[in-house]
């Protein structure tokens, strides 16, 4: 199959050498998922693509692909950088560990649909310094359903019930309403308080998500519940989580 000339816009992260003077890129796009560009010549002291494509950068990229293995970047339009991420070493650490999440859940070229958006957001608010731990929390909860699972934080597994104090349980895959503690003899009791983080991070767009103020010790407890849930649900042995754990 012979290679198209397309536009593509995305943000473009992870960069290694390849032969003498190339470089391959990984770029996130909505439309075509994500895939590895070959950036010929990108480690000549000329070049002229290798600025924009560092990482974090983002904006519109001519390529030419067949939508399989390495499409090759031949320019670029307006391009911007997430600048705070790339010199922040916490900021890029989260950054970091949220794009290989993705990269995890979709295989080359899928379409990430709306979930380009929730992390291209994400991503721009950890750039704008906005709570880290919170942004990141909430990134996990909704890519859940791009590893083909999404437990229930909508109602109670067992009614209609979508107000109220709620628990979870594991087995069952999704919150429990308190007139039904009695029938889910697995939950995790939970406090409230946390259920209720964890619901608002779970359902609310990122979009909605305004000025937070939410205690470390709070966090630290929906912080727990995410770590169980993917430990349970996902088989998932992730670099950048373990150096994410290792620099917070």
């Amino acid at each position: 199959m012979s290679k198209e000339l397309i536009e593509v816009s995305g943000l473009v992260f992870k960069q290694k050498k390849y032969k003498d003077f190339d470089v391959l890129s990984k770029i996130m796009t909505a439309e075509n998922g994500i895939f590895t560009l070959l950036i010929k010549g990108g480690l000549k002291p000329k070049s002229r693509l290798l600025p924009a494509t560092i990482n974090f950068s983002y904006g519109n990229y001519l390529i030419n692909t067949n939508y399989c293995g390495l499409s090759v970047l031949r320019n670029y339009k307006v391009v911007h950088q997430l600048e705070h991420i790339y010199f922040d070493f916490k900021g890029n650490a989260y950054a970091n560990y949220l794009l290989d999440l993705v990269d995890h859940a979709y295989a080359d070229y899928q379409p990430l649909g709306k979930n380009y958006y929730l992390v291209f957001n994400a991503l721009v608010k950890i750039n704008e310094g906005i709570d880290n731990e919170i942004i990141c929390q909430m990134v996990e909860l909704k890519l859940l359903s791009a590893f083909g699972t999404m437990p229930e934080f909508r109602h109670c597994v067992f009614c209609d019930a979508s107000q109220g104090i709620f628990d979870f349980s594991l087995q069952l895959g999704g919150i429990v309403c308190k007139n039904h503690f009695g029938s889910a003899n697995t939950r995790m009791c939970l406090d409230a308080k946390t259920m209720g983080l964890i619901r608002t991070l779970a359902l609310i767009d990122i979009q909605q998500l305004g000025q937070i103020n939410i205690s470390d010790n709070l966090k630290q407890q929906s912080r727990k519940f995410i770590d169980i849930l993917y430990e349970q649900y996902l088989d998932l042995q992730l670099k950048t989580k373990k150096y994410l754990k290792e620099v917070l």
